[in-house]
């Protein structure tokens, strides 16, 4: 369970892992991580490390989610896309530091879980779905930021296309964990800006949605 103490460590952690923006640790240390843990972990909330949700997925090590969250230099008034809610603790940092975020989720079980969250944290300035992460979310685009929080081969044009001029798209990028980069690519006037901003291990990004989202959707 959280004490101030774990708070604490776990924000010296991450600022020595790289996190030194204000904003993005003040939005970290105001999430109570333990709400989106499993029962089973809730002991480990303030530990900088993954922890399995089910569903083959992970709720992100906070100093990647830190890193991830800086990366997007978001501003109170973007409008944010993210791509895979998970437990939706990613997105209830990104509450925290822009004006809406959007979420998309493939996993009904996932997506019916992270909601009843955000309801409980009283978060009013997400909307989510259930869908397929590769197509974006393109009725509400553009967006002046994108986050991914799986790892594609190569980043879904998709995505690109959706953002606004000016945006910012973070993700995780390679086939295999040991040699997946975390990118990101700025559209300027020019064209589209990439750079490396760590090395990640993220589970991978599939297309589509699974068989038992398609029967009950």
């Amino acid at each position: 369970m959280s004490t101030p103490n774990h708070k604490i460590r776990l924000i010296m952690e991450l600022r020595s892992a790289g996190v030194t923006d204000t904003r993005v640790l003040g939005a970290i240390e105001r999430v109570p991580r333990e709400v989106f843990a499993p029962a089973t972990f809730r002991d480990r909330a303030y530990e900088n490390t993954a922890l399995p949700i089910g569903h083959g997925q992970t709720l992100s090590q906070p100093s990647v989610v830190g890193l991830m969250t800086q990366a997007l230099d978001l501003g109170p008034r973007m409008k944010t896309l993210e791509i895979g809610t998970g437990s939706g603790y990613q997105t209830a940092v990104l509450t925290r530091l822009c004006r809406r975020v959007y979420t998309v989720e493939r996993h009904r079980p996932l997506l019916a879980e992270a909601e009843q969250r955000f309801k409980e944290l009283r978060l009013h300035n997400v909307t989510t779905r259930l869908g397929d992460g590769w197509l974006g979310w393109p009725e509400q685009a553009p967006f002046e930021r994108i986050i991914v929080t799986a790892a594609p081969a190569e980043i879904p044009a998709a995505l690109v296309a959706q953002l606004a001029p000016g945006g910012v798209i973070v993700v995780p990028v390679g086939n295999e964990k040991r040699t997946q980069r975390l990118v990101r690519v700025r559209m300027t006037d020019a064209g589209p800006v990439s750079e490396d901003i760590a090395g990640v291990r993220f589970v991978p990004m599939v297309e589509g949605l699974p068989p038992e989202a398609k029967e009950q959707g």
